[in-house]
């Protein structure tokens, strides 16, 4: 149940926080910061979405995760994974991967000389508890139909192709402009979304790329028309959902 008894929307800037690593650079969002008075930068399990940028032939070697489950989210180019148990992934706009760390995860990032430039976004989510077994999902998407929200990731025992363990969805939607789209709201969830390509409006606010907003409380909806054409991520979030804190980058 959503911890906002009164419907409301909350809205946040383009982050200011951000890493400079020359070919790898990253810009950190915090959904709990949208909300005022709200002591946690995450909201609930949704801990934290990364902006991340790695220009050609770029390599993050070999690290180690812990306790948080982290989603490669691609929405164009290609992200290189390879991991101590083999595994040797592409992901790219046709799949996504989720990483569930749990009681440790090696694994190295790159992309080639002759790759584009990659801008994707990481999301780190907490788990429901510490130490769980640690495993990787790579799995194709639907092809995308503008103006149609995807059901990409949710918890175990939901219906979408790849899970984590806790109580968040992940939902992305293509938009061409003058297209309307409802953000997913419901089911007594708070909805956090965030414009990676695009601008959009609604609720009286407009959202430029790499702004966001957040729809919390019972009776909450809010409808977004496309301005130009668009790309927007949803996170569904059960803010009250027992969360660990012990991640490697999202606690």
């Amino acid at each position: 149940m959503s911890t906002g008894s009164t419907a409301a929307l909350h809205t946040a800037p383009r982050s200011t926080v951000e890493q400079d690593q020359g070919s790898f650079r990253t810009r950190f969002n915090f959904p709990g910061r949208l909300r005022p008075d709200h002591d946690d930068h995450g909201y609930g399990p949704l801990s934290t979405v990364v902006e991340s940028f790695m220009d050609p032939g770029t390599l993050i070697p070999m690290h180690q995760h812990r306790n948080e489950e982290i989603v490669s989210w691609v929405p164009a180019g290609v992200m290189r994974h390879d991991d101590r148990e083999g595994n040797e992934l592409v992901t790219d706009a046709d799949h996504l991967m989720v990483m569930n760390a749990g009681e440790g995860f090696w694994h190295a990032e790159r992309t080639l000389a002759d790759d584009p430039p990659l801008r994707m976004l990481q999301i780190f989510v907490r788990p429901r508890e510490l130490d769980l077994p640690s495993g990787i999902q790579h799995e194709p998407l639907p092809e995308p139909v503008a103006g149609e929200w995807r059901h990409l990731f949710g918890p175990e025992s939901s219906d979408a192709p790849l899970s984590v363990r806790n109580r968040v969805h992940l939902h992305d939607v293509r938009l061409e402009a003058g297209q309307r789209v409802d953000v997913p709201a419901g089911d007594g969830l708070d909805t956090y979304f965030y414009a990676f390509d695009g601008t959009v409006s609604g609720g009286g606010e407009t959202f430029e790329p790499t702004e966001s907003g957040l729809l919390v409380g019972e009776g909450a909806d809010l409808t977004l028309v496309a301005d130009t054409d668009a790309t927007l991520v949803a996170f569904r979030i059960d803010p009250d959902a027992p969360v660990t804190r012990q991640g490697t980058i999202g606690r």
